[in-house]
């Protein structure tokens, strides 16, 4: 935590000197438009010709000034982004709230685990993880979580997150960098579809058209200047006319273009500055040096070429104020210039859009990874092997504070699967998520919560949190069956690390009994790896007919001093104590 403070305090400092130019350069600029306000009038008195050279100096002067001010705009603009970042790392660190965006919006109840391990749900493992400003940062976070990568992307994964991981400056400088705009996914819809749609060059006529009606309005205006003869000022207002005609004509296939053009010329931008953050850094790793070289453009940074796209955008989205539509076009046929640029880079480069807004992305998720190894630095980056291993080592829920959390050793490798037994509230259904988001961390690439693992990659097949569907007129029990139904297809094609949790709740006891049994039977015949929660102490018996498959594990409740006390161990053997029945006895139920 003490880097993030010692950051914060340095953009504090920053960010005061920042301000102090900022005010500065506003004052000059006022001054500026006095000393013309000033000498425009004193012409007027006096039609002194001197006056026009110190307002043209003014003017020159103004305009290098406004360009200063936007830098130092942005880079303010930067410093507070960088602040809020920092202070929301203490205060998250802190336990003082999460305050980043969760992934609510990319929870379907229908995924093999992310619903039962509370991936996207509010204060999940997605909003732990996020530091993600863009929407295909956010995007491509959520598909990883989703999915397993293989054996070599995992390892490729690892190496990129401990690289970033000691970047914490260039890390949070692509953060504040993604973060100045708020990125929507309609606005990243926009910019792809117009990529992906083709468009009509423009014709030769119209382009030579433009650029001789141009030609010639200059010419009229110089001679009219020149001359005082009104015939070039009459010749000058009717070419004015004709221009506007020009361009009208070809309204029809404006507008095709800017219909996509919508609020996003700035967010564009943005994102060419996220890529010059990227361009301008060298990686001492292969992975982000290769998702580096796809920003390659022809010898051309991408940076340049979207902020080009991002110019042309602004540029032809100004034919919706009518006045500069009308001076602009009858004097220069401005947009149809711009349009055959910008038909031109759509041309040239707009197949490759998707892929450069990819990278971006794939730096924003790697850089959340690193991010998350960097706050936990007791966490470990597992080792991994293809003989169906899985060890952890002093394992916990990584969702849970250092100072609440029970760590647990887990093993897979003698016997493959696991009985666990235990109380309501002994920390049955806590070691299992805790199993399965350490497990779904591994598969991603990412640090764990352990101080060691040894683990084969698998994919997560979980049942533990299913709900009625009363639009599709589910019952639980049916659900449930559905999903174990699709956990043992699953099974069929490959091995997995299977998660259970008191399934088939729906039913009788004996129904219970004899169909938990039942898919035990089943998961041994698949070779599934993993656990199942109960409370039903005769399923435990099954570990007889299979003890080189089936283990008893427990998690056992003391009473103490007429209280309940849960010490979170993980045991050997089948749990002994029960705590309902005290329970209701002591809140006088019974």
């Amino acid at each position: 935590m003490s880097i993030y403070q010692q950051l914060l305090e340095s953009h504090q400092n920053d960010l005061k000197q920042l301000s102090k130019r900022y005010n500065l350069i506003s004052a000059l600029r006022f001054l500026c438009i006095a000393i013309l306000l000033f000498f425009f009038y004193w012409y007027y008195k006096t039609n002194f010709n001197y006056c026009l050279i110190v307002m043209a100096l003014a003017g020159i002067v103004f305009f290098v000034l406004l360009s200063m001010h936007q830098k130092l705009a942005r880079q303010v603009q930067i410093k507070k982004a960088l602040l809020n970042i920092n202070k929301n790392e203490i205060s998250f660190l802190n336990g003082e709230g999460i305050p980043f965006k969760n992934g609510t919006q990319f929870e379907t109840h229908q995924h093999f685990y992310t619903y039962d391990l509370d991936v996207f749900d509010e204060a999940g493992l997605f909003q732990h993880l996020n530091r993600t400003a863009t929407y295909i940062g956010s995007q491509t976070l959520a598909d990883l979580l989703k999915n397993r990568l293989s054996f070599d992307e995992i390892k490729q994964n690892q190496l990129a997150v401990k690289v970033l991981s000691d970047k914490v400056e260039w890390r949070q400088q692509l953060l504040a960098t993604a973060s100045i705009l708020e990125d929507k996914k309609e606005i990243y819809e926009k910019l792809i579809k117009w990529s992906e749609t083709k468009s009509k060059p423009l014709s030769n006529l119209y382009r030579w058209l433009a650029w001789l009606l141009t030609a010639l309005m200059i010419v009229l205006i110089v001679f009219m200047f020149i001359t005082a003869n009104p015939l070039y000022l009459n010749l000058a207002i009717l070419l004015f006319v004709i221009n506007l005609g020009v361009v009208f004509s070809l309204n029809k296939m404006i507008r095709a273009e800017i219909n996509y053009f919508d609020g996003i010329d700035k967010i564009t931008k943005q994102y060419g500055f996220i890529i010059e953050e990227i361009e301008g850094t060298e990686f001492e790793d292969a992975k982000l040096n290769d998702l580096k070289q796809q920003l390659a453009s022809n010898g051309v940074p991408v940076s340049k070429r979207i902020r080009q796209l991002s110019s042309l955008i602004a540029a032809m989205d100004s034919v919706q104020n009518l006045l500069i539509a009308i001076l602009f076009n009858g004097f220069f046929l401005f947009h149809i210039h711009v349009l055959h640029n910008l038909l031109q880079w759509k041309k040239q480069h707009a197949g490759k859009v998707k892929n450069w807004l990819s990278v971006i992305g794939e730096f924003e998720t790697i850089s959340s990874l690193a991010n998350f190894s960097y706050n936990n630095p007791e966490y470990c980056f597992p080792q991994l092997n293809n003989h169906f291993e899985i060890e952890m080592t002093n394992s916990g829920h990584p969702l849970l504070r250092s100072k609440v959390r029970i760590n647990n050793d887990a093993s897979f490798n003698k016997q493959a699967f696991m009985i666990l037994t235990g109380s309501n509230m002994s920390g049955k259904s806590t070691f299992l998520r805790s199993l399965g988001v350490n497990m779904l961390l591994c598969n991603i690439g990412s640090c764990i919560c352990a101080t060691s693992a040894n683990i084969h990659p698998l994919p997560i097949l979980v049942s533990m949190r299913l709900s009625d569907s009363l639009a599709e007129s589910e019952s639980y029990f049916f659900a449930e069956v559905k999903r174990l139904k699709l956990i043992m297809q699953q099974l069929n094609q490959a091995p997995a690390f299977v998660l259970l949790d008191e399934i088939l709740r729906g039913t009788n006891s004996d129904d219970k009994r004899n169909g938990t049994i039942g898919v035990i039977k089943k998961l041994i015949q698949q070779k599934a790896i993993g656990a199942i929660a109960t409370h039903d102490l005769e399923i435990c018996k099954t570990t007889l007919q299979y003890p080189n498959y089936l283990s008893n594990h427990c998690f056992e409740v003391e009473i103490i001093n007429d209280e309940l006390v849960f010490d979170y161990k993980l045991r050997e053997g089948i749990c002994q104590n029960q705590s309902a029945s005290f329970l209701m006895t002591q809140m006088e139920i019974i």
